[in-house]
């Protein structure tokens, strides 16, 4: 029997920009984390030698978390093993007909936090290690709550992109929030940090108002530094910067997911 386990993660800045025809037009910047929430895979054998291939997630589809991404990398792990598993998974996506980007399955395989550059079909992938203390910071600081809207990241993406000549200065914008988001983390600034997440949300918005419209309560909220849609947004889940954590947590309707970051990212074995 194989088994796999790959992390969902959450995504600070730059998404949209990780997917064609943007990155392959232009490129694109992501930083994303890791999170101790995973896809399950499993490979079995029986006695007369037919195998049986079956899966899970520890979150649900449709919540911006990239689950079908962990879940896919997962699969292509137990069966044809854990080099390029992000690869082949975005490829059987694409197959699948998804006009996403290839973020999500990076997450999952490599883990940790990064910063993810997009040229063309190519990855180039930089680990970001800011101090611990920022880590503690993020961990306690950032909320993850679930607004329970669930939503295809495909279909999201395919409203977009079918005004690609419309939203090009936009997404020309959330490509430079991924950087200043690079730059924040790693230098442990954190008002940039809010900085570049509130630009990233204001340029989300612009793409599309309604992919912002769930989480508009936030707006109201004093101790709210800042916040952003995960994923493609319109839903899901939500990540908000709090001065106050235990008070925004009281003070949102939505259902908390505690989290942690996952350093190992995917995680294959046999028995």
């Amino acid at each position: 029997m194989v088994t796999a386990r790959a992390p969902v993660r959450i995504d600070l800045a730059g998404g949209w920009s990780d997917a064609p025809p943007f990155c392959e037009q232009v490129g694109g910047d992501v930083v994303n984390i890791a999170i101790n929430h995973y896809a399950h895979a499993k490979l079995e054998t029986d006695e007369s030698g037919k195998l049986s291939v079956s899966y899970s997630c520890d979150i649900p589809m449709g919540s911006g978390l990239g689950t079908s991404g962990a879940i896919n990398v997962a699969l292509m792990a137990v069966i044809n093993g854990a080099e390029n598993s992000e690869e082949l998974a975005f490829q059987f996506e694409k197959l699948l007909g998804n006009t996403g980007g290839r973020q999500d399955q990076w997450a999952s395989r490599f883990g940790g936090m990064q910063h993810l550059k997009f040229i063309g079909k190519e990855v180039e992938r930089v680990h970001l290690v800011p101090p611990p203390s920022f880590n503690r910071w993020l961990e306690k600081h950032l909320i993850l709550a679930d607004t329970g809207i669930r939503h295809s990241s495909g279909e999201l993406h395919d409203s977009v992109w079918s005004r690609y000549e419309e939203v090009l200065p936009h997404l020309m914008s959330i490509r430079q929030t991924g950087r200043d988001m690079a730059s924040a983390v790693q230098r442990d600034d954190r008002f940039n940090l809010c900085e570049a997440m509130k630009a990233y949300t204001a340029a989300v918005g612009m793409l599309d108002p309604k992919l912002n419209e769930p989480y508009q309560i936030l707006e109201g909220m004093s101790d709210v530094l800042a916040w952003k849609g995960m994923g493609a947004a319109a839903g899901g889940f939500v990540g908000i910067i709090s001065r106050n954590p235990d008070a925004t947590k009281e003070a949102i309707p939505w259902e908390i997911l505690d989290w942690q970051i996952d350093a190992d990212g995917l995680v294959l074995s046999q028995e």
